[in-house]
């Protein structure tokens, strides 16, 4: 095939993608805007072919990878011996995270059958971390308000607990876990603390600089011992970008692997990956870079108040609720019950009515659900989603999908 024959074939392809371009898309895709594109587009091509496997070979990305750490550790209130790595994205980082606790428990307390404490509102890369790396996950029901349930997971934490986990904020409801309280019980039984703020890292750093009132949630909590962040999230930058930081590098060592005893020599790799791309750490560095800390408070200030809306618009629209009290660009859209205290109206049928009209948002459960990741891609269009929103509950009129699915990711 020719190059022009690639081109249209794989635009063919694209014809029923979600159309994220048009700010119709809450989540997956989280857009910076035209400049923030020109500088991502522009670097790409300068870095699509190299490899982060062997920064000896290429120095450039050892630098790059260590400047976007430290930004990031500044941003985290991270102090002189903070230290952690580039990862592919939020699930690698937090199975680092799983990784270097066991190693931890294993080094430091003997533990050899090693457990996590976890609200049921944690991301579920954690279940997945739990799986991979043969640690046993103790699932805890959240309370009322969606939060981490801190008497519950106390009670759950042993001798075996070498990870306790927070959600800043978690990603079903948008609240923010307890991580103050989380983190001590943590401390109290010698176990790392990881706060995932994969979606909060490049949020709420820039919403309390705002004048927002934000939890806390980092390093400047006591027990605090790694956070995880996504820069491809709300920092803007090409998918495949996100760090892992932990408060100390003796702390980061038990995330590493390590190996010399084969053929081809030393061998050391700080994540799940060995070739590690480099067009999106260097995407990254310049994504930060360009907007800085000025594009960063514009950009959030766009978001929270384009949430805002959203879950206001919500609230106003007959037979509809916001689940919980999101606290920062997170909201779930649930159905308002009823007299007889159901749902007074299917809400997968009401996204399948959104979609219809071009509009995605995941959906998820329990509650039932509509989940919307808010960015400023969808400041311009926020009225006429709400617009459509609310013509589409009254046309429902009682309609239902036999389609419960509630996919957050899929398989072929």
């Amino acid at each position: 095939m020719s190059k022009d024959e690639v081109v249209a074939a794989l635009t063919a392809k694209r014809a029923n993608d979600a159309r994220w371009q048009d700010g119709r898309t809450f989540g997956m895709v989280y857009d910076g805007g035209p400049e923030v594109h020109e500088v991502a587009d522009a670097v790409a091509s300068m870095f699509l072919h190299d490899n982060a496997l062997n920064t000896a070979a290429f120095p450039s990305l050892a630098e790059i990878q260590s400047e976007v750490v430290r930004a990031c550790s500044d941003l985290f209130h991270g102090g002189p011996e903070a230290a952690g790595f580039m990862t592919s994205g939020g699930t690698e980082s937090i199975l680092m995270a799983v990784k270097a606790a066991r190693e931890r428990g294993r080094a430091e307390r003997g533990i050899t059958e090693p457990e996590m404490v976890l609200a049921e509102s944690a991301h579920a890369a954690f279940h997945k971390g739990a799986h991979y790396f043969g640690v046993k996950a103790r699932k805890i029901a959240v309370g009322p308000d969606y939060r981490a349930d801190v008497e519950a997971m106390a009670a759950a934490v042993n001798e075996h607990t070498v990870l306790v986990v927070g959600s800043a904020p978690q990603y079903p409801q948008g609240v923010i876990d307890p991580i103050p309280e989380l983190a001590a019980l943590a401390a109290d039984a010698g176990a790392n603390f990881h706060t995932d703020a994969c979606m909060g890292g490049f949020v709420l750093p820039f919403m309390e600089e705002l004048g927002e009132p934000v939890p806390p949630w980092d390093f400047r909590v006591p027990g605090v011992t790694s956070i995880s962040a996504d820069l491809h999230k709300l920092g803007y930058t090409p998918k495949g970008a996100s760090v892992i930081i932990h408060r100390t590098k003796v702390l980061r060592r038990y995330q590493t692997f390590v190996f010399d005893d084969w053929l081809g020599g030393f061998y050391a790799s700080p994540s799940m990956q060995g070739t590690r791309p480099a067009l999106p750490m260097a995407c990254a560095w310049a994504v930060l870079h360009h907007l800085g800390v000025e594009g960063y408070l514009r950009l959030t200030r766009t978001t929270i108040d384009t949430a805002q809306r959203m879950a206001n618009g919500v609230r106003a629209i007959a037979g509809l609720r916001v689940v919980g009290n999101p606290e920062a660009h997170l909201v779930a859209i649930a159905a308002a019950p009823g007299e007889d205290g159901t749902p007074a109206l299917d809400i997968f049928a009401v996204g399948d009515g959104l979609q219809a009209r071009g509009w995605f948002l995941d959906r998820q459960a329990p509650p039932d659900s509509l989940h919307a990741t808010v960015s400023p891609g969808n400041a311009p269009v926020i009225e006429t989603f709400l617009r459509d929103l609310g013509e589409v509950v009254t046309a429902l009129d009682g309609a239902e999908t036999a389609d419960r699915s509630t996919n957050y990711a899929t398989l072929e």
